[in-house]
């Protein structure tokens, strides 16, 4: 008889081999894309606590700095346009163009208003800040109105806005600033949905004369999304009447859904800054020409208008 023992078969061993194996076997490309996804969102987080930190630091310490205006840099980019980043990133994806048309020094950006609620003056300012390679601030030209709102007016003044006048808007473009109006006004931005995207009258034209003034280029920004974040279909005048504001607008959502009827609609965003008109080839003096600064006017408006006709054909819908 052979000698060989026969060893007994235990279900527990296959178990063991297989668990040596997989320690063994290679880590697959899943498990390393996990890991790296971890720690990219780690080196993140990271980043935005020590961030969040060294601007503490800085508020306690009072290392920052306001200008004349009241524009304060360090509160604006931190505290002050960080709500408003989501909008612009994910809910209106907003798509910016013509940023190689922005000047290195002083320029007045003029663009078309709409939306009920002047975002899309806040979205042009983060398409300039966060995507021109030289992380330009533009330095928003606001309505009396505004500053004269409680709490909305020191926001607007250390976000880096200032009152719609010559003189501030001169200085501002003296010192090379990136300067933005909005000509349109309350007429733009409270207008009816059924006169979407038809630009109104530009006023008198008195950013056209800041430019004249100062030689800064005009730079016609086109729009497109800010109608359909809440359509308006009517405006309640009595009510505007006696809270003393241009207008209350009556939306699909707003009043009907309480305060969820002031979430705007997610439509889909462009933003394009087209080839900027010079001003420092007219003679000293051409900011007193009623006649010329109405022709720069009616240019800069018909540049903007036909610009918004070609996005809103490239558009595919609304929210796509």
């Amino acid at each position: 008889m052979s000698d060989a023992r026969v060893i007994p078969f235990n279900p527990d061993d296959r178990g063991r081999e297989r668990a040596a194996a997989r320690a063994g076997a290679p880590e697959t490309g899943l498990t390393d894309a996990v890991r790296e996804a971890i720690g990219a969102r780690g080196r993140v987080l990271d980043r935005k606590a020590a961030g969040a930190l060294a601007f503490l630091r800085r508020r306690i310490s009072g290392d920052y700095e306001v200008d004349e205006f009241g524009c304060d840099p360090d509160l604006a980019d931190n505290v002050l346009l960080a709500p408003f980043r989501p909008l612009y990133n994910t809910w209106f994806r907003v798509e910016t163009r013509g940023l190689e048309n922005i000047p290195e020094g002083a320029g007045l950006v003029v663009g078309n208003h709409s939306g009920t609620i002047p975002l899309d003056a806040i979205m042009t300012m983060l398409a300039l800040r966060d995507h021109h390679p030289e992380q330009r601030r533009l330095r928003p030209l606001g309505a009396d109105l505004v500053f004269g709102l409680p709490f909305v007016g020191e926001y607007a003044r250390k976000a880096g806005a200032t009152l719609a006048c010559g003189p501030d808007a001169e200085r501002m473009l003296t010192s090379g600033e990136l300067v933005g109006v909005w000509p349109e006004g309350y007429k733009g931005i409270g207008k009816p949905f059924s006169e979407r995207y038809k630009l109104q009258r530009f006023g008198r034209g008195g950013f056209v004369a800041a430019a004249l003034k100062t030689g800064a280029p005009i730079i016609p920004t086109a729009i497109v999304g800010a109608e359909e974040t809440y359509p308006v279909l009517g405006n309640s005048r009595t009510l505007a009447r006696v809270l003393g504001v241009p207008y209350v607008p009556l939306t699909p959502t707003f009043p009907w859904l309480g305060a969820l009827g002031l979430v705007p609609l997610p439509s889909k965003w462009f933003i394009e800054f087209g080839r900027p008109i010079p001003t420092d080839q007219y003679p000293e003096g051409a900011a007193d020409d009623p006649a010329l600064v109405f022709d720069l006017a009616d240019q800069v408006r018909e540049v903007i208008q036909q610009t918004l006709y070609r996005l809103l054909m490239q558009r595919r819908s609304v929210f796509t």
